[in-house]
Protein backbone atom coordinates (compact mmCIF):
# COMPACT_ATOMS: atom_id res chain seq x y z
CA UNK A 1 0.00 0.00 0.00
CA UNK A 2 3.24 2.24 0.08
CA UNK A 3 1.39 3.94 -3.12
CA UNK A 4 -1.88 5.20 -1.82
CA UNK A 5 -0.80 7.71 0.32
CA UNK A 6 2.26 9.37 -2.29
CA UNK A 7 -1.16 9.86 -5.13
CA UNK A 8 -3.30 11.59 -2.75
CA UNK A 9 -2.05 15.06 -2.43
CA UNK A 10 -1.24 15.39 -6.35
CA UNK A 11 -4.87 13.47 -7.26
CA UNK A 12 -6.52 16.04 -4.75
CA UNK A 13 -4.60 18.96 -6.54
CA UNK A 14 -5.28 17.56 -10.03
CA UNK A 15 -9.11 17.31 -9.05
CA UNK A 16 -8.88 20.74 -7.91
CA UNK A 17 -7.30 22.31 -11.17
CA UNK A 18 -10.13 20.42 -13.33
CA UNK A 19 -12.96 21.93 -11.69
CA UNK A 20 -11.69 25.63 -11.58
CA UNK A 21 -10.48 24.69 -15.10
CA UNK A 22 -14.33 24.04 -15.81
CA UNK A 23 -15.58 27.38 -14.03
CA UNK A 24 -13.33 29.64 -15.21
CA UNK A 25 -13.44 28.45 -18.77
CA UNK A 26 -17.43 29.38 -18.69
CA UNK A 27 -16.92 32.95 -17.25
CA UNK A 28 -16.44 34.67 -20.32
CA UNK A 29 -19.09 33.41 -21.92
CA UNK A 30 -21.54 33.85 -19.59
CA UNK A 31 -22.67 38.07 -20.32
CA UNK A 32 -24.31 35.73 -23.34
CA UNK A 33 -26.84 34.19 -21.34
CA UNK A 34 -28.23 37.60 -20.14
CA UNK A 35 -27.15 39.82 -22.77
CA UNK A 36 -30.95 40.12 -24.10
CA UNK A 37 -32.42 40.87 -20.72
CA UNK A 38 -32.64 44.58 -19.53
CA UNK A 39 -30.40 45.58 -16.76
CA UNK A 40 -28.12 42.24 -18.22
CA UNK A 41 -25.35 43.35 -15.36
CA UNK A 42 -27.95 43.07 -12.61
CA UNK A 43 -28.91 39.52 -13.55
CA UNK A 44 -25.27 38.59 -14.31
CA UNK A 45 -24.72 39.70 -10.41
CA UNK A 46 -28.10 37.76 -9.72
CA UNK A 47 -27.31 34.31 -11.15
CA UNK A 48 -23.96 34.90 -9.19
CA UNK A 49 -25.70 35.40 -5.75
CA UNK A 50 -27.85 32.46 -6.48
CA UNK A 51 -24.88 30.46 -6.96
CA UNK A 52 -22.72 31.33 -4.47
CA UNK A 53 -26.00 31.32 -1.83
CA UNK A 54 -27.16 28.40 -2.00
CA UNK A 55 -23.53 27.14 -0.15
CA UNK A 56 -25.11 28.76 2.53
CA UNK A 57 -26.89 24.96 4.25
CA UNK A 58 -24.89 22.97 1.62
CA UNK A 59 -21.42 23.90 2.83
CA UNK A 60 -22.02 22.97 6.35
CA UNK A 61 -24.40 20.25 5.64
CA UNK A 62 -21.38 18.57 2.97
CA UNK A 63 -18.36 19.09 5.20
CA UNK A 64 -20.96 17.39 7.90
CA UNK A 65 -20.92 14.45 6.12
CA UNK A 66 -17.17 14.58 4.94
CA UNK A 67 -16.63 14.18 8.98
CA UNK A 68 -19.37 11.43 8.97
CA UNK A 69 -18.34 9.64 5.93
CA UNK A 70 -15.53 10.42 4.63
CA UNK A 71 -14.34 13.10 2.25
CA UNK A 72 -13.91 11.08 -1.17
CA UNK A 73 -18.22 10.91 -1.21
CA UNK A 74 -18.04 14.57 -1.49
CA UNK A 75 -15.70 15.14 -3.91
CA UNK A 76 -17.78 12.60 -6.07
CA UNK A 77 -20.66 14.26 -5.30
CA UNK A 78 -19.61 17.49 -5.93
CA UNK A 79 -17.78 16.96 -9.69
CA UNK A 80 -21.25 15.10 -10.82
CA UNK A 81 -23.11 18.19 -9.52
CA UNK A 82 -20.63 19.91 -11.51
CA UNK A 83 -21.18 18.11 -14.75
CA UNK A 84 -24.89 18.11 -14.35
CA UNK A 85 -25.16 21.82 -13.83
CA UNK A 86 -22.95 22.45 -17.21
CA UNK A 87 -25.18 20.31 -19.60
CA UNK A 88 -27.82 22.58 -17.91
CA UNK A 89 -26.07 25.46 -19.83
CA UNK A 90 -26.98 23.73 -23.35
CA UNK A 91 -28.77 25.30 -24.89
CA UNK A 92 -27.62 29.09 -24.39
CA UNK A 93 -30.68 30.96 -22.17
CA UNK A 94 -31.47 32.77 -19.43
CA UNK A 95 -33.35 30.22 -17.50
CA UNK A 96 -31.24 27.60 -17.80
CA UNK A 97 -28.16 29.77 -16.62
CA UNK A 98 -30.28 30.56 -13.29
CA UNK A 99 -31.00 26.65 -12.92
CA UNK A 100 -27.27 26.06 -13.22
CA UNK A 101 -26.71 28.65 -11.02
CA UNK A 102 -28.79 27.06 -8.25
CA UNK A 103 -28.05 23.05 -9.36
CA UNK A 104 -24.23 23.93 -9.22
CA UNK A 105 -24.74 26.17 -5.93
CA UNK A 106 -26.53 22.99 -4.34
CA UNK A 107 -23.35 20.45 -4.47
CA UNK A 108 -20.66 23.05 -4.47
CA UNK A 109 -18.50 21.66 -1.74
CA UNK A 110 -15.32 21.19 -3.58
CA UNK A 111 -12.98 23.74 -1.97
CA UNK A 112 -14.00 22.69 1.87
CA UNK A 113 -14.02 19.74 1.77
CA UNK A 114 -10.83 20.21 -0.46
CA UNK A 115 -9.29 22.07 2.65
CA UNK A 116 -10.14 19.52 5.06
CA UNK A 117 -8.58 16.84 2.77
CA UNK A 118 -5.51 18.68 2.83
CA UNK A 119 -5.40 19.40 6.34
CA UNK A 120 -5.76 15.93 7.28
CA UNK A 121 -2.89 14.71 4.91
CA UNK A 122 -0.83 17.84 6.00
CA UNK A 123 2.34 17.71 8.95
CA UNK A 124 2.26 21.02 10.69
CA UNK A 125 5.15 22.18 9.47
CA UNK A 126 4.11 21.66 5.87
CA UNK A 127 0.49 23.37 5.85
CA UNK A 128 0.82 26.61 5.14
CA UNK A 129 2.85 25.31 2.13
CA UNK A 130 -0.02 23.45 1.24
CA UNK A 131 -2.34 25.69 0.93
CA UNK A 132 -0.61 28.05 -0.27
CA UNK A 133 -0.29 25.37 -3.54
CA UNK A 134 -3.68 24.86 -2.98
CA UNK A 135 -4.45 28.98 -3.95
CA UNK A 136 -1.49 27.93 -6.51
CA UNK A 137 -3.50 25.54 -8.23
CA UNK A 138 -6.55 27.75 -8.26
CA UNK A 139 -4.93 30.46 -9.70
CA UNK A 140 -3.59 28.14 -12.11
CA UNK A 141 -6.88 27.15 -12.91
CA UNK A 142 -8.04 30.64 -13.89
CA UNK A 143 -5.10 30.75 -16.60
CA UNK A 144 -5.77 27.14 -17.69
CA UNK A 145 -9.92 27.46 -17.87
CA UNK A 146 -9.72 30.96 -20.40
CA UNK A 147 -6.78 29.85 -22.49
CA UNK A 148 -8.59 26.57 -23.00
CA UNK A 149 -11.57 28.94 -24.15
CA UNK A 150 -9.81 31.49 -25.89
CA UNK A 151 -7.70 28.68 -27.82
CA UNK A 152 -10.81 26.87 -28.67
CA UNK A 153 -12.55 29.94 -30.59
CA UNK A 154 -9.56 31.37 -32.24
CA UNK A 155 -8.47 27.77 -34.00
CA UNK A 156 -11.64 27.19 -35.16
CA UNK A 157 -12.44 30.33 -35.84
CA UNK A 158 -16.23 30.02 -33.77
CA UNK A 159 -18.26 32.82 -34.80
CA UNK A 160 -19.62 34.88 -32.03
CA UNK A 161 -22.99 33.64 -32.06
CA UNK A 162 -21.95 30.03 -31.16
CA UNK A 163 -19.08 31.11 -28.79
CA UNK A 164 -21.19 30.09 -25.55
CA UNK A 165 -21.99 26.79 -26.92
CA UNK A 166 -19.01 25.55 -27.90
CA UNK A 167 -17.25 26.56 -24.65
CA UNK A 168 -20.28 25.06 -22.55
CA UNK A 169 -19.69 21.85 -24.37
CA UNK A 170 -15.76 22.10 -23.69
CA UNK A 171 -16.88 22.64 -20.03
CA UNK A 172 -18.77 19.57 -19.59
CA UNK A 173 -16.26 17.26 -21.25
CA UNK A 174 -13.71 18.41 -18.37
CA UNK A 175 -16.14 17.88 -16.13
CA UNK A 176 -16.79 14.37 -17.02
CA UNK A 177 -13.36 13.79 -16.51
CA UNK A 178 -13.20 15.05 -13.15
CA UNK A 179 -15.93 13.05 -12.25
CA UNK A 180 -13.53 9.80 -13.17
CA UNK A 181 -10.77 11.30 -11.53
CA UNK A 182 -12.70 11.55 -7.94
CA UNK A 183 -13.59 8.10 -7.85
CA UNK A 184 -10.36 7.38 -8.22
CA UNK A 185 -8.89 9.50 -5.01
CA UNK A 186 -7.96 7.68 -2.25
CA UNK A 187 -9.91 8.60 1.21
CA UNK A 188 -8.06 10.81 3.53
CA UNK A 189 -10.48 10.69 6.42
CA UNK A 190 -9.80 7.54 8.55
CA UNK A 191 -11.66 8.54 11.47
CA UNK A 192 -15.25 7.98 9.88
CA UNK A 193 -18.33 7.38 12.44
CA UNK A 194 -21.15 7.72 9.99
CA UNK A 195 -24.33 10.83 10.21
CA UNK A 196 -27.69 9.70 11.05
CA UNK A 197 -30.94 10.54 9.54
CA UNK A 198 -31.84 12.67 12.19
CA UNK A 199 -28.56 14.37 12.64
CA UNK A 200 -28.52 15.17 8.91
CA UNK A 201 -32.04 16.88 9.33
CA UNK A 202 -30.97 18.96 12.24
CA UNK A 203 -27.59 19.81 10.53
CA UNK A 204 -29.94 20.98 7.75
CA UNK A 205 -32.56 23.12 9.58
CA UNK A 206 -29.43 24.86 11.35
CA UNK A 207 -27.87 25.62 8.47
CA UNK A 208 -30.66 27.54 6.97
CA UNK A 209 -30.51 29.77 9.75
CA UNK A 210 -27.96 32.19 10.34
CA UNK A 211 -28.20 32.96 13.74
CA UNK A 212 -27.68 29.38 14.40
CA UNK A 213 -24.91 29.25 12.18
CA UNK A 214 -23.53 32.05 14.63
CA UNK A 215 -24.46 30.29 17.62
CA UNK A 216 -22.47 26.81 16.43
CA UNK A 217 -19.80 29.38 15.60
CA UNK A 218 -19.50 30.68 19.01
CA UNK A 219 -19.36 27.76 20.13
CA UNK A 220 -16.66 26.75 18.26
CA UNK A 221 -14.75 29.94 19.36
CA UNK A 222 -15.27 29.08 23.20
CA UNK A 223 -13.16 25.87 23.12
CA UNK A 224 -11.04 27.25 20.65
CA UNK A 225 -10.42 30.70 21.26
CA UNK A 226 -9.54 32.69 17.87
CA UNK A 227 -11.46 31.05 15.22
CA UNK A 228 -14.70 33.39 15.32
CA UNK A 229 -11.83 36.37 14.31
CA UNK A 230 -10.64 34.48 11.70
CA UNK A 231 -14.34 33.54 10.35
CA UNK A 232 -14.99 37.22 10.25
CA UNK A 233 -12.22 38.23 8.89
CA UNK A 234 -12.93 35.39 5.89
CA UNK A 235 -16.18 37.43 5.60
CA UNK A 236 -14.90 40.68 5.30
CA UNK A 237 -12.73 39.24 2.39
CA UNK A 238 -15.46 37.83 0.86
CA UNK A 239 -17.18 40.82 0.42
CA UNK A 240 -14.42 42.54 -0.98
CA UNK A 241 -13.10 39.32 -3.09
CA UNK A 242 -17.29 39.85 -5.02
CA UNK A 243 -15.09 41.93 -7.15
CA UNK A 244 -14.12 38.68 -8.63
CA UNK A 245 -17.42 37.99 -9.84
CA UNK A 246 -17.76 41.49 -10.98
CA UNK A 247 -15.08 41.46 -12.98
CA UNK A 248 -16.48 39.77 -16.02
CA UNK A 249 -19.88 42.71 -15.70
CA UNK A 250 -17.48 45.38 -15.61
CA UNK A 251 -15.12 44.91 -18.38
CA UNK A 252 -17.71 43.61 -20.81
CA UNK A 253 -20.49 45.83 -20.63
CA UNK A 254 -18.75 48.83 -18.91
CA UNK A 255 -16.53 51.16 -21.21
CA UNK A 256 -13.45 49.08 -21.90
CA UNK A 257 -16.11 46.60 -23.71
CA UNK A 258 -13.80 43.41 -23.07
CA UNK A 259 -14.71 40.41 -25.66
CA UNK A 260 -15.02 36.92 -24.83
CA UNK A 261 -11.39 36.91 -25.88
CA UNK A 262 -10.11 40.03 -24.33
CA UNK A 263 -11.81 38.35 -21.26
CA UNK A 264 -9.57 35.15 -21.49
CA UNK A 265 -6.29 37.13 -22.51
CA UNK A 266 -7.23 39.16 -19.25
CA UNK A 267 -7.75 36.19 -16.98
CA UNK A 268 -4.78 34.43 -18.60
CA UNK A 269 -2.60 37.56 -17.52
CA UNK A 270 -3.86 37.86 -13.89
CA UNK A 271 -3.78 33.85 -13.39
CA UNK A 272 -0.56 33.63 -14.64
CA UNK A 273 1.19 35.99 -12.51
CA UNK A 274 -1.00 34.85 -9.31
CA UNK A 275 0.60 31.50 -9.83
CA UNK A 276 4.35 32.58 -9.73
CA UNK A 277 3.28 34.83 -6.85
CA UNK A 278 1.51 32.53 -4.47
CA UNK A 279 4.44 29.86 -5.17
CA UNK A 280 6.95 31.89 -4.13
CA UNK A 281 5.16 33.57 -1.34
CA UNK A 282 3.79 30.71 0.50
CA UNK A 283 7.34 28.26 -0.61
CA UNK A 284 9.61 30.40 1.09
CA UNK A 285 7.71 33.43 3.07
CA UNK A 286 4.47 32.77 5.09
CA UNK A 287 6.34 30.67 7.46
CA UNK A 288 8.33 32.93 7.97
CA UNK A 289 6.17 35.83 8.38
CA UNK A 290 3.44 37.36 10.99
CA UNK A 291 0.68 35.94 9.54
CA UNK A 292 -1.06 38.50 11.48
CA UNK A 293 0.84 41.46 10.54
CA UNK A 294 1.27 40.43 7.14
CA UNK A 295 -2.63 40.42 6.30
CA UNK A 296 -2.73 43.77 7.85
CA UNK A 297 -0.34 45.58 5.56
CA UNK A 298 -1.72 43.54 2.47
CA UNK A 299 -5.31 44.61 2.92
CA UNK A 300 -4.32 48.11 3.26
CA UNK A 301 -2.60 48.30 0.45
CA UNK A 302 -5.15 46.58 -1.35
CA UNK A 303 -7.33 49.08 -1.10
CA UNK A 304 -6.03 52.10 -3.27
CA UNK A 305 -5.62 48.84 -5.74
CA UNK A 306 -9.66 48.24 -5.38
CA UNK A 307 -10.48 52.09 -5.77
CA UNK A 308 -8.43 52.06 -8.86
CA UNK A 309 -10.16 49.85 -11.14
CA UNK A 310 -13.11 52.27 -10.44
CA UNK A 311 -11.73 55.06 -11.87
CA UNK A 312 -9.70 53.25 -15.14
CA UNK A 313 -11.72 54.52 -17.38
CA UNK A 314 -10.82 52.68 -20.88
CA UNK A 315 -7.16 52.49 -20.43
CA UNK A 316 -5.75 48.83 -20.70
CA UNK A 317 -2.51 50.01 -19.72
CA UNK A 318 -3.58 51.21 -16.58
CA UNK A 319 -5.98 48.30 -15.89
CA UNK A 320 -3.10 45.90 -16.42
CA UNK A 321 -0.89 47.55 -14.05
CA UNK A 322 -3.66 47.51 -11.03
CA UNK A 323 -4.15 43.80 -12.01
CA UNK A 324 0.55 43.10 -11.56
CA UNK A 325 -0.38 45.07 -8.04
CA UNK A 326 -3.74 43.08 -6.91
CA UNK A 327 -1.85 39.61 -7.26
CA UNK A 328 0.91 41.57 -5.24
CA UNK A 329 -1.67 42.52 -2.39
CA UNK A 330 -4.97 41.20 -0.92
CA UNK A 331 -4.69 37.99 -3.68
CA UNK A 332 -2.07 36.63 -1.43
CA UNK A 333 -4.55 36.97 1.42
CA UNK A 334 -6.96 33.97 1.55
CA UNK A 335 -4.21 31.29 1.83
CA UNK A 336 -2.87 33.06 4.80
CA UNK A 337 -6.84 33.08 6.70
CA UNK A 338 -7.27 29.43 5.33
CA UNK A 339 -3.64 28.21 7.15
CA UNK A 340 -4.90 30.39 10.30
CA UNK A 341 -7.88 28.63 10.71
CA UNK A 342 -6.69 25.29 9.75
CA UNK A 343 -4.06 25.17 12.72
CA UNK A 344 -6.87 25.38 15.24
CA UNK A 345 -9.32 22.41 13.70
CA UNK A 346 -8.74 18.66 14.67
CA UNK A 347 -9.54 15.50 12.43
CA UNK A 348 -12.88 15.04 14.20
CA UNK A 349 -14.08 18.63 13.53
CA UNK A 350 -11.90 19.39 10.64
CA UNK A 351 -14.80 19.02 7.76
CA UNK A 352 -17.90 21.03 9.96
CA UNK A 353 -15.18 23.67 10.83
CA UNK A 354 -14.52 24.40 7.16
CA UNK A 355 -18.03 24.07 6.25
CA UNK A 356 -19.27 26.44 8.72
CA UNK A 357 -16.50 29.00 7.49
CA UNK A 358 -17.32 28.60 3.69
CA UNK A 359 -21.59 29.17 4.49
CA UNK A 360 -20.61 32.05 5.86
CA UNK A 361 -18.56 33.40 3.25
CA UNK A 362 -21.16 31.93 0.96
CA UNK A 363 -24.31 34.06 2.79
CA UNK A 364 -21.05 37.00 2.22
CA UNK A 365 -21.13 36.25 -1.28
CA UNK A 366 -25.00 36.51 -1.78
CA UNK A 367 -24.88 39.68 0.29
CA UNK A 368 -22.31 41.50 -1.90
CA UNK A 369 -23.89 40.35 -4.94
CA UNK A 370 -26.94 42.08 -3.90
CA UNK A 371 -24.79 45.07 -3.25
CA UNK A 372 -22.75 45.20 -5.90
CA UNK A 373 -25.35 44.20 -8.15
CA UNK A 374 -27.76 47.39 -6.82
CA UNK A 375 -24.82 49.57 -7.36
CA UNK A 376 -23.84 48.94 -10.43
CA UNK A 377 -27.66 49.62 -11.76
CA UNK A 378 -26.53 53.01 -10.69
CA UNK A 379 -23.02 53.48 -12.17
CA UNK A 380 -20.74 50.54 -13.19
CA UNK A 381 -17.97 52.31 -10.74
CA UNK A 382 -19.78 52.50 -7.62
CA UNK A 383 -19.59 48.48 -6.97
CA UNK A 384 -15.51 49.69 -5.95
CA UNK A 385 -16.38 51.99 -3.18
CA UNK A 386 -18.33 48.99 -1.81
CA UNK A 387 -15.11 46.45 -2.40
CA UNK A 388 -12.84 48.73 -0.86
CA UNK A 389 -14.71 49.38 2.35
CA UNK A 390 -15.01 45.74 3.05
CA UNK A 391 -11.09 45.21 2.10
CA UNK A 392 -10.54 48.13 4.74
CA UNK A 393 -12.54 46.02 7.42
CA UNK A 394 -10.12 43.51 6.68
CA UNK A 395 -7.36 45.45 7.81
CA UNK A 396 -9.18 46.36 10.83
CA UNK A 397 -10.56 42.93 11.76
CA UNK A 398 -7.03 41.55 11.50
CA UNK A 399 -5.42 44.51 13.45
CA UNK A 400 -8.06 43.28 16.50
CA UNK A 401 -6.29 41.36 18.98
CA UNK A 402 -8.25 38.32 20.16
CA UNK A 403 -9.24 38.63 23.86
CA UNK A 404 -8.35 35.15 25.48
CA UNK A 405 -11.48 33.44 27.57
CA UNK A 406 -9.79 33.46 31.00
CA UNK A 407 -11.46 31.87 33.84
CA UNK A 408 -12.10 34.31 36.60
CA UNK A 409 -10.00 33.62 39.53
CA UNK A 410 -11.09 33.84 43.27
CA UNK A 411 -11.98 36.88 44.82
CA UNK A 412 -9.40 38.23 47.68
CA UNK A 413 -12.06 36.99 50.26
CA UNK A 414 -11.90 33.61 48.66
CA UNK A 415 -8.00 33.16 48.42
CA UNK A 416 -7.86 34.04 52.26
CA UNK A 417 -10.85 31.33 53.38
CA UNK A 418 -8.70 28.97 51.42
CA UNK A 419 -6.09 29.92 53.15
CA UNK A 420 -7.04 29.54 56.52
CA UNK A 421 -8.83 26.09 55.44
CA UNK A 422 -5.04 24.66 54.49
CA UNK A 423 -3.89 26.03 57.70
CA UNK A 424 -6.16 24.18 59.61
CA UNK A 425 -5.45 21.23 57.70
CA UNK A 426 -1.97 21.49 58.18
CA UNK A 427 -2.72 21.84 62.03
Amino acid sequence: MPLLPDRRLPLLYAILLVDVVVGAAVGPVMPEFVRGLHQPQLWLSVGTGIFLGMQLFSAPLLGRLGDGYGRRPIFILSAVGTLLANVLLLPVRAGLYFVNRVSDGLTNGMYATARSAITDMSPPERLFRNLGIEGAIISLGFVLGPMAAGVLLTVLHVPPAQQATYVVRLAVALAALNVLLSLWLPETHLQRNGVRGAELRAELARTVNPLTLWARLRAKNTSNPGIRRIVLTQVALTLSTGYYFYFIAFISLGPMRFDARDISYMFMYFGGLSIGLNYVFYTYFADRLNQRRAIIWLAALGVPVLLGYGLVGTSRPIFYALITLDCLTLSLIQGLLEGRLARRTTEADRGEIFGLNQAFQALASFATALVFGSLSVLDLRLPWLWFAACLAAVAVLAARREVKHLTPGPSPKERGATAREQGNLSQ
